[in-house]
């Protein structure tokens, strides 16, 4: 038996790894299981829903994607983690908030619904082992009596039902023979104690007594009779127990029956770990030794350049110092003037001939250079400068061999950046890569380059976070086979949003016409339907009337901060306003009648009349450009050409919006190219929503935010 002890006191101590939590990286306290099927504890819930809430959704935030859901904050507040803990906890019409986060273990989002954490399970399994666990670590450590006096005695039971522990006086005067509490179930001391029966979390008076196979969760029978489950299959608990415990059993007895297998391979993969160990510093000590080849030319080309370079040097000097000695000698009472002076004086007429015949030769000559002055060689050494462009090139291109792997093509079409920056990348020799190394870095405004960042990845697209706001970035990718990597891809070059992207969904309260518009259940996406009522409005176009625009607007509004959305427009659209308004001319707006209104007469209604230009110079408490018929018109302006060619751009794939809540100002982007379209001010005085119109046949479609679900999920959970 004590031989037994001490196996699982050793199987306990080996496990620890399993009982660590994904987010704070400590023993799990009060485990949840989320659906995923990974646990996280209790208190990191809470933490990653604000840490989430706050970097994405709260509105006003110039930095609302600073934080990371694995960075341990300070302990939030009481208001707002009871607000989380509230059932039905959910966004509000001027404030963001949210029950999706990424899971930290497995980086997939997942969203808790409208319960938020009281519809997460507790995972009792998990903390007895972890209780176990502490017992095991702590061993000597003794848990004491709960009602004792001081000073307290070791206790020697708890009870599950009182969730206490006791010596042995206080258990035998707290559960007195023949009364209720006798009957109460204790176990050896604990600090553990567990419900002996689980609750529905969605139905806390009911028992849970069902397993839903498609969910993988216990549920109740109300859940399966009109709940979220009344269309899965489930099993019985007894079932599902059953079946769980022999596949469990199963494994476990396969894993341990190759125990020597696996013994076996951990001495292969030490084998394996030397011969890395060899091979990486034989494979440095040649990468040393290719360099060192290459300092060797560089030196020898250095030298011989330095030399050249001397040579021209002074071979200029000497011609300089030749030609200078030469005009020193013209100087006053020195060299050439000074004898000519002194022949001027010979009074002897033929020896006078005799030598002024040469000397005059020489005056000559001086006279002429000075005449034609022209330095005896030239100061630039353009001819000497080294082009090491193409080596420069080449150098930075400097890999690994190849080895036959193909280098990976990054795809234009299917990478882009929002929130977050997605690239995508195909590789044609796909199969035979073991994995990829994606790299980006910052390119600032002066084409300074700063030190790349490199993320391993294992397949072909990788989703990367804290993206810096209106800035450029360069991203490229390389395949790696074993220690051999391909050259990189060619560079793409993507520009962030100007402000952090603002999260909101279409609003299907307010001023919502279910008629006319068709919104999905997600609700970001709305659709304008031509329909019988369009056309029984249609008959006062007789006497000179249009149709009215249909609005529908954010569900959350803006009140300081910079913020950044986008969109999409279909094709097939008609005419669709987009822009931004504020919360009273929307009352305004969403109170006038909309059977039948005249655009020419009511400034307001968006549509393109004359009215912008009649009050552009006017700060406006909304601004909306149209958009139709696969063109993009921007308004009016007294400061540009207002010639329809001017105006009428093509429509891009997606159209963003930057509004700077504390400036007053909007600005409508291309997002493909992230280049602003058209830009004006507007009264931001009130709270501010997202705005949008549709007349006729149209759709409009809000951007995504770009998390890890682009991402094929990996893995069976």
């Amino acid at each position: 038996m004590e031989g037994d002890g001490s196996d699982a006191l050793v199987t306990i101590k080996n496990i620890e790894r399993e009982l660590i939590c994904p987010a704070c990286k400590e023993l799990f306290t009060h485990p949840l299981i989320l659906p995923c099927q990974h646990s996280i504890c209790h208190k990191c819930v809470k933490e990653l829903l604000l840490t989430h809430d706050d970097s994405c959704n709260e509105v006003g935030s110039d930095n609302s994607n600073q934080s990371s859901p694995r960075l341990r904050l300070p302990s939030p507040s009481m208001d707002k983690i009871d607000r989380i803990n509230r059932p039905g906890w959910k966004r509000s019409s001027l404030t963001t908030k949210t029950t999706t986060f990424p899971c930290p273990g497995c980086e997939h989002h997942v969203d808790l619904g409208d319960r938020g954490i009281s519809g997460l399970f507790r995972n009792f399994t998990l903390e007895s082992i972890v209780e176990r666990y502490r017992q095991a670590a702590r061993a000597a450590t003794a848990i004491m009596c709960d009602l004792c006096k001081p000073p307290p005695q070791e206790s020697t039971k708890s009870c599950m039902d009182c969730s206490a522990s006791y010596c042995n006086e206080c258990f035998k005067i707290y559960h007195p023979w023949g009364t209720v509490k006798a009957q109460h179930e204790y176990v050896g001391p604990t600090t553990n104690f567990r419900p002996k029966i689980l609750m529905c979390p969605e139905h806390e008076t009911e028992r849970i007594n069902m397993y839903c196979e498609l969910c993988r969760r216990p549920v109740c029978h109300l859940c399966k009779l009109g709940g979220n489950h009344s269309n899965h299959r489930v099993t019985t608990m007894s079932s599902a127990y059953k079946t769980l415990k022999e596949k469990l059993s199963k494994d476990i007895d396969y894993l341990i029956g190759k125990e020597s297998q696996v013994k076996s391979q951990i001495s292969e993969l030490n084998l394996l770990m030397k011969e890395t160990e060899c091979n990486g510093e034989r494979a440095k000590e040649e990468a040393i030794t290719h360099f060192e080849k290459l300092f060797e030319i560089l030196e020898e080309r250095k030298s011989s350049v330095l030399k050249a370079i001397d040579a021209s040097k002074k071979l200029r000097l000497d011609k300089f110092q030749t030609q200078m000695e030469e005009y020193q000698g013209l100087l006053e009472n020195n060299g050439l003037v000074g004898y000519a002076q002194e022949v001027l004086k010979e009074t002897d007429q033929s020896c006078f001939v005799q030598t002024a015949k040469q000397l005059h030769l020489r005056i000559q000559k001086a006279t002429e250079s000075l005449k034609s002055f022209r330095p005896a060689a030239q100061t630039s050494f353009e001819d000497y400068v080294v082009n090491t462009s193409k080596q420069t090139e080449l150098l930075g291109e400097l890999s690994f061999f190849s080895s036959g792997i193909d280098v990976p093509e990054i795809n234009e079409e299917q990478s882009k950046v929002y929130n977050n920056a997605l690239i995508n990348w195909h590789h044609p020799e796909k199969d035979k890569a073991d994995s990829y190394i994606l790299e980006y870095r910052k390119i600032n405004r002066d084409d300074e380059m700063l030190s790349w960042n490199e993320i391993e990845v294992c397949g072909t697209s990788k989703v990367i976070s804290e993206l810096e706001n209106n800035s450029i970035y360069a991203f490229r990718v390389r395949a790696y086979k074993g220690s051999i990597c391909s050259p990189c891809s060619r560079e793409l070059v993507l520009h962030t949003p100007p402000a952090p992207v603002f999260s909101f969904l279409f609003d299907e309260k307010c001023g919502y016409n279910n008629e006319h518009l068709l919104l999905n259940l997600r609700r970001d996406r709305v659709e304008s339907r031509a329909g019988f009522n369009l056309l029984l409005a249609a008959e006062r176009i007789q006497v000179g009337y249009y149709t009215s625009l249909d609005y529908i607007i954010g569900d959350v509004g803006i009140t300081k901060g910079k913020h950044f959305w986008a969109f999409r427009v279909e094709p097939y659209s008609y005419l669709v306003k987009a822009g931004v308004a504020s919360s009273d001319k929307l009352q305004e707006w969403l109170r006038s009648p909309r059977d039948a209104v005249s655009p020419r007469y009511e400034q307001d209604s968006g549509h393109d009349s004359g009215s912008e230009d009649t009050s552009f110079d006017s700060s406006q408490p909304f601004t909306l450009v149209t958009i139709g018929m696969k063109k993009f018109f921007i308004p009016k302006s007294p400061t540009s050409s207002n010639e329809p060619e001017n105006r009428i751009l093509p429509m891009p794939t997606s159209i963003g919006i930057f509004l700077d809540y504390d400036k007053g100002r909007v600005s409508f982007y291309d997002m493909d190219h992230m280049k602003c379209l058209y830009e004006r001010q507007v009264d931001c005085s009130h709270t501010m929503y997202p705005a949008f119109a549709l007349m006729g046949s149209g759709g409009i479609q809000l951007e995504e935010p770009i998390s890890a679900k682009y991402l094929e999920y990996q893995g069976d959970m």
